[in-house]
């Protein structure tokens, strides 16, 4: 059994599954809910991101694309870390909340440039 087709599964399914509980708390914070501070809500996208980060320490290691070794594979770390910082603004750290909304549609647009950079991304296997 190969590990790359299950590691790549695996990782789109969960950037998929982390894009819509984004999403959803974010829509949350924008009308004001109540849900978005449940406990279960606070747990589970730590969950969801865990295994997609470990699928692509496996897809990393696997195909042997490095970050500094393969320019598209570190322009989305950069991204990534830049949808981090704003989903943080977004749904936390934003003071008022204009500032969340904005931080949410900007991290929207950064998560659908790295879904870009990975859709076009030079072709190796």
């Amino acid at each position: 059994m190969e590990i790359y087709p299950i590691a790549k599964h695996l990782h789109m399914t969960f950037a998929g599954l982390s894009l819509l509980g984004f999403i959803i708390r974010g829509y949350w914070m924008i009308s004001g809910s109540k849900l978005l501070h449940a406990k279960p809500v606070k747990i589970i996208p730590h969950i969801v991101d865990t295994v997609l980060l470990a699928s692509a320490v496996v897809l990393v290691v696997v195909t042997g694309l490095y970050p500094l070794k393969v320019d598209w594979v570190t322009l989305k770390l950069l991204l990534l870390v830049a949808y981090i910082i704003l989903g943080t603004f977004a749904l936390k750290r934003g003071k008022t909340k204009k500032t969340k909304i904005i931080s949410f549609v900007a991290a929207l647009i950064t998560f659908f440039a790295i879904y870009g950079l990975a859709m076009h991304k030079p072709i190796i296997f």
